[in-house]
């Protein structure tokens, strides 16, 4: 199962064309006893990396059953964060502080998408 970005993947993210904010959709699923580690990771991210990078978190949720899914589609945590930019989001995945807690993520995650958007209007 996907967790983390792959070296590909990232260098294909920050090279597109797409000027301005991404906010970028967190969808996450637990390892069993996950959550700990990942809130102390969220706590981090949040309180230092994301005014740092000018990112903030614009919802971070529970998630319940899904109202329309196909099995197994359940996620714990749905969270939408704003940066201002592509390169804001690779300068804050470069920073050796920020890589050194993300260990607490990984062993957290079963499963994860992150999906870049962009606005429409």
């Amino acid at each position: 199962m996907a967790i983390d970005p792959t070296g590909t993947d990232l260098k294909a993210f920050l090279a597109e064309d797409a000027p301005g904010p991404v906010v970028m959709l967190n969808l996450l699923r637990f390892k069993e006893g996950g959550r700990a580690s990942y809130d102390e990771y969220g706590r981090h991210t949040a309180k230092t990396f994301l005014p740092r990078y000018g990112g903030e978190v614009l919802y971070a949720g529970d998630g319940r059953s899904p109202l329309v899914a196909e099995a197994g589609q359940a996620w714990d945590v749905v969270l939408l964060v704003r940066y201002p930019s592509r390169e804001a989001f690779g300068r804050m995945i470069a920073d050796p502080e920020y890589q050194a807690i993300t260990h607490l993520r990984t062993e957290a995650l079963a499963e994860a998408v992150l999906q870049p958007t962009t606005p429409w209007w």
